[in-house]
This record gives structure tokens, C-alpha cells and sequence, in this order.
């Protein structure tokens, strides 16, 4: 069984500061790429920032330079700062972990942590 705990949500003003972390924990096998989606209510969800193993990242051209995404790999954990929010950022994140096993590797997700920026 895979765990996630995802934290750090919660209300925040227009130009406000948000941090989530998701844990994952388990019987994860070796993780690879890790990451943040977010989905608004009637919409697909949509990559918000991705790290691998090694560090590399990439954003949503909507939060580059206000987002960063960083992890922690001896805790298994993936960390998104959140800067200048922005009311519509608001929305449900949901993060991601691409788990590797003997047979494959297979993407693993959180429950979700809703975040709301008032203006």
C-alpha cells in the first residue's frame, strides 16, 4: 500500500504565500519524477510543476517565477512555495509520484489540498 499525506493548504489574500508538502509513504518501491497538478471544478486537471530524482524541474508558464517545486528524497517528500497568489489560483492540487516496482512503474496521486485566494 501507497500512502500520500498532502498539507499546507487553506485560505490566503490575493499576493499571499502558500506552502504544500505531500508525503508519500508505504510500500512506495524507488520513486522517480514527483510532482503538482491542479483541477478546477469542470476543467481536466492540469501539471502545475514536475521535479525527477535528480532535481530537474519544470512549470506551468501560469506559475513560473511565483511557483517552485523541491523535494526531499530521504523523507520521500515533494514541497511546492507558493508566491504572489493570485485569485485564480484557486483551486484543488493534487500531487503525484511516479513509483518504481519490479514490474514497471506506475503514477501514484494525493488526495488533494484545496487552496483559496481571496482578492
Amino acid at each position: 500500500q501507497v500512502q500520500f499525506v498532502e498539507s499546507g493548504g487553506g485560505l490566503v489574500q490575493a499576493g499571499g504565500s502558500l506552502r504544500l508538502s505531500c508525503a508519500v509513504s508505504g510500500s512506495t518501491g524507488s520513486i522517480n519524477g514527483m510532482g503538482w497538478y491542479r483541477q478546477a471544478p469542470g476543467k481536466q486537471r492540469a501539471l502545475v510543476a514536475v521535479i525527477s530524482s535528480g532535481g530537474t524541474t519544470n512549470y506551468a508558464d501560469s506559475v513560473r517565477g511565483r511557483f517552485t517545486i523541491s523535494r526531499d528524497n530521504a523523507k520521500n517528500t515533494v514541497y511546492l512555495q507558493m508566491n504572489s497568489l493570485k485569485p485564480e489560483d484557486t483551486t484543488v492540487y493534487y500531487c503525484y509520484a511516479d513509483l518504481n516496482f519490479a514490474l514497471g512503474t506506475s503514477r501514484y496521486w494525493g488526495q488533494g489540498t484545496q487552496v483559496t485566494v481571496s482578492s
